[in-house]
């Protein structure tokens, strides 16, 4: 007798795209032995959405064995006095951690306490995480691993915009374009459904792709489908004031839309005037005739898109090179204009999300300043609390991380949904700034490499096993719904925190309901930037239960219908004009004889920091171990050969791997993944260098040494 089964309609535990799926199991109550336990197998099929149009990549295909991997964590962990990590009562351990917490608050303060969040998180937990940081914990040290993101993206559109939202269209708009600019992002490999939304652009030969490497979405522009661009590594700033130049001097710009809609324009013209394209040329390697066509051909299509990845914005210069193609877009006349617009890629789960509702040291819910005397009011009006109790702004993610045991630093950590041991820039000096701390909580579902050094590690709920809403790249918000149970002994961290803020005496309300705290988060963002009060559980449900999408795009304020296309007529600015912002290149260094330029970047089958896709056999046997892409004529200089084993090393470290020789790549560039861990790190060699903006540390760019082994 097959036994009876039940579907569950929710979404992918992975990128920014958040694509639709549907969960179907044995129900539990028919499978002897199951009750309690996730009932397997579970199956995973695509769901007709707009995002994805049921289609899924390898992760979201492969994303429900974790949850019967052998390795989930059940038990709290704490360490003993040999130094291992033993299982533990959760009573015994929540009561050591609020003991150990008032213990350093006495002795240090309360800035001593810090907490560290992540991009993944749902929004009720992220909501609830920058609570309980500030009126459980009372600190303002808390931050999280978007600022390794999204920051540089979030700090240009703010001061262009007045507003920050990943694509301020639907994705479905990009369906009809002539012509779109990629920057910097490799969607071929990191969300692979999101391609289908460039075909019409590649029919008519209108892709664009800006990359150093020929990757998997440069490869889409071949037989006339588009353009790849191979840039120096670091100079897409340079090649950005270059198309400005040419739009400006040859008066391509859209003149109507820049006098009634922006400011700036004298002096953005002023900035570039230096940057003609034989100049550019020099610094970028791209020649002066293909930037004059470029641009040329961005303001010459009906219908364009300029959209912006990590690859151009994890640099010191980030900030201002989002910007420059933002100068961009507003000269064409680009936001706000039906058929046409601006927006960057969101990369993690819930990126746009997690940084709305407070895990940013400078941020309330709502994607309100913490600074603002109004919102602080709003809010502690909602948590009840006086607006004076609440902290001020904290420290950016990596001035958090590495102030770790040092005075005036933080001597306690929580890190709630983050592998910063694997993911943080310069990562060996993170590695030992954690290890002087007087106490390390990890919150996880595995034993990550983060969780590994812990002093405590808690476990969590894995995406299939909670309620909650996501906020994907479009600024939609979306419904995931707990299609699985939980094993025994795995807690949600509502339930954490509220257990945390009972032993703390902590003042408001900590319920344990994810749409109780949604409703909550809701009434917090109202009259913010991203504005959630008009938007329910109940409401998102009409449009789950009945198939049909509700497009629930912030702002959504009471009464709204949402906001799925912005700056139609205003942008968020007093005045509604958009601003452009003159910016201008910094010195750099260049890559040398006997120095490459590291760049680094995701793989098709991996996810971040890899903690949950190395698990999964399938996603693994192709790249069991680092492999680091070489130009043939590179290797040859160094004496390498394919499959060799190669050391590149510079100040920060050492990372070995096996090389693969490929023409896809420029001869002046090594390319390593940042999936792999320990001594495969790529951050091993990565620069804590920040942008002064955004505080996002440059990912993208290093020099490194490449030897044989």
């Amino acid at each position: 007798m097959t036994a009876p089964r039940r579907a569950t309609d929710t979404h992918c535990p992975y990128c920014a795209l958040q694509c639709a799926m549907t969960l179907t199991q044995p129900d539990a109550a028919a499978v002897p032995g199951q009750a309690g336990r996730p009932a397997l197998p579970v199956t995973v099929s695509g769901r007709e959405f707009p995002t994805n149009r049921g289609g899924l990549c390898t992760k979201g295909w492969t994303s429900t064995e974790l949850l019967a991997d052998t390795g989930r964590l059940t038990t709290p962990l704490v360490r003993g006095a040999d130094g291992e990590l033993h299982p533990a009562e959760w009573d015994t351990t929540l009561d050591l951690i609020a003991a150990q917490i008032r213990r350093i608050a006495d002795d240090e303060g309360h800035d001593a306490i810090g907490v560290f969040g992540g991009g993944g998180l749902t929004n009720e937990k992220a909501y609830q995480l920058g609570k309980f940081a500030r009126i459980a914990l009372r600190t303002s040290r808390i931050d999280y691993n978007g600022r390794f993101c999204m920051s540089s993206a979030a700090a240009a559109a703010n001061r262009a915009f007045g507003l920050d939202r990943g694509l301020p269209f639907p994705l479905t708009d990009l369906d009809t374009a002539e012509t779109v600019l990629l920057l910097g992002s490799n969607v071929g490999d990191t969300m692979p459904p999101f391609v289908s939304h460039l075909q019409g652009a590649r029919a008519r030969g209108g892709l664009i792709v800006v990359d150093p490497r020929r990757s998997s979405t440069a490869r889409l522009c071949a037989d006339g489908a588009g353009v790849h661009i191979q840039p120096v590594p670091g100079t897409d700033l340079m090649l950005l004031l270059a198309l400005i130049h040419v739009v400006l001097s040859e008066e391509l710009y859209d003149a109507d839309y820049v006098r009634q809609r922006t400011t700036g324009l004298d002096e953005l013209r002023r900035s570039v005037s230096s940057w003609w394209p034989e100049r550019a040329e020099t610094v970028t390697g791209v020649s002066a005739r293909n930037i004059r066509e470029l641009a040329r051909t961005l303001a010459g299509s009906g219908s364009t898109y300029i959209l912006t990845g990590r690859g151009v914005e994890q640099h010191v210069d980030g900030t201002d090179t989002a910007t420059a193609a933002i100068n961009l877009a507003l000269l064409l006349g680009l936001p706000g204009t039906p058929g046409c617009g601006y927006g960057t890629l969101t990369g993690q789960g819930n990126g746009q999300g997690g940084r709305e509702h407070g895990q940013k040291a400078d941020q309330l819910p709502g994607y309100q300043s913490i600074a603002d005397p109004a919102a602080r009011a709003s809010v502690a009006a909602v948590w009840g609390v006086d607006p004076d109790d609440l902290p001020g702004p904290g420290v950016p993610a990596v001035e958090l991380l590495q102030s770790a045991g040092l005075p005036g630093g933080v001597r306690a950590l929580l890190v709630h949904g983050s592998n910063v041991f694997v993911s943080a820039p310069n990562v060996q000096t993170v590695r030992e700034a954690l290890g002087r701390l007087d106490l390390l909580v990890v919150s996880d579902f595995f034993l990550s490499e983060t969780a590994r050094a812990a002093d405590i590690v808690l476990p969590v709920l894995q995406w299939a096993e909670e309620e909650g809403t996501m906020t994907n790249l479009e600024g939609r918000v979306l419904r995931r719904r707990r299609a699985v149970d939980a094993p025994p002994g795995a807690r949600s961290e509502l339930w954490i925190m509220a257990e945390l803020a009972r032993r703390l005496d902590a003042p408001g309300v900590w319920s344990l309901e994810p749409a109780e705290v949604f409703d909550e988060l809701a009434r917090a963002s109202a009259g913010g930037r991203a504005d959630y009060s008009g938007l329910s559980h109940a409401l998102l449900d009409i449009g789950a239960d009945s198939g049909v999408a509700i497009e629930a795009h912030w702002p959504f304020p009471v009464g709204s219908l949402g906001t799925p296309r912005l700056f139609a007529d205003r942008f968020a600015h007093a005045d509604g004009r958009a601003r452009m912002v003159a910016v201008r290149p910094r010195t750099q260094q260049t890559a040398s004889a006997d120095r490459l330029t590291l760049i680094t970047g995701r793989l098709l089958e991996q996810y971040q920091s890899g903690a949950q896709t190395r698990r999964i056999p399938e996603l693994t046997e192709k790249r069991p171990a680092l492999v680091a892409q070489l130009h043939p004529s590179t290797a040859r200089r160094h004496g390498i050969a394919d499959g060799d084993g190669i050391r590149l090393s510079n100040s920060r470290g050492t990372v070995r791997a096996r090389a693969e020789l490929t023409h896809d790549i420029r001869s002046d560039t090594v390319f390593l993944p940042f999936h792999y861990p320990d001594a495969e790190s790529a951050n091993l060699l990565t620069s804590d260098r920040v942008d002064p903006h955004s505080a996002m540390p440059e990912f993208k760019r290093a020099l490194v040494q490449v030897s044989a082994v």
